[in-house]
């Protein structure tokens, strides 16, 4: 099975997300948390990204006679490498981001059905922009984000903390081609004029 398949089916995908903010979780608080997958479907899933390395135990008890593991999310082996994203066919990585924005309004439709949402009171934002920026420019912007993210994300849970998620999607913009087939940026709108939904 590719990482990618292996990752970004429905349940493993929850599986992950829900260990995301370095988070140690035992089986029975996955189960707590994901209450509407069977805990039969659930517990294979477990085992299936543990044998992949992609989750690790890192404590185990028994408890009533049985033995009760508590897992920790391997970042690195929760992505799909350059390699393997390379070698995909567009078809492949339709699916993969299907796969992923599917999971994303899951998400957000289990955040509505939680209680009364309030998106200024819970942080909630979605919104897209869009930068002129070279690839040394494009590569800057990443590395202001990672600076700005990488110290957050060894924060603890703590008092007052609440885990957000945060997701990201860069992708450029359609070129336009002139009558010899080469691309040419898309014309820049004058400043302080308007298109359509603004």
């Amino acid at each position: 099975m590719g990482r990618a398949d292996l990752l970004l089916h429905p349940v493993r995908l929850r599986i992950l997300k829900a260990f995301l903010g370095d988070r140690a979780l035992t089986t029975t608080q996955l189960a707590a948390e994901l209450d509407d997958v069977p805990a039969g479907s659930l517990y294979r899933h477990v085992a299936l990204l543990t044998k992949a390395g992609v989750l690790q135990v890192v404590a185990e008890r028994r408890v009533r006679g049985a033995v009760e593991r508590t897992y920790t999310l391997r970042l690195l082996a929760a992505q799909v490498g350059p390699a393997e994203a390379a070698a995909m066919t567009p078809e492949e990585h339709s699916q993969a981001f299907m796969a992923f924005v599917a999971g994303l309004l899951a998400d957000f439709d289990r955040y509505l059905a939680a209680g009364t949402p309030d998106l200024a009171r819970d942080g909630v934002s979605y919104s897209g922009s869009a930068m002129w920026l070279t690839d040394a420019e494009h590569a800057d912007f990443l590395r202001d984000v990672r600076t700005l993210v990488q110290p957050r994300l060894a924060n603890a849970p703590g008092k007052g903390r609440r885990r957000r998620m945060v997701f990201s999607v860069f992708l450029p913009a359609p070129e336009e081609r002139t009558g010899g087939g080469v691309p040419r940026p898309r014309t820049r709108r004058p400043r302080g004029q308007k298109g359509a939904g603004s």
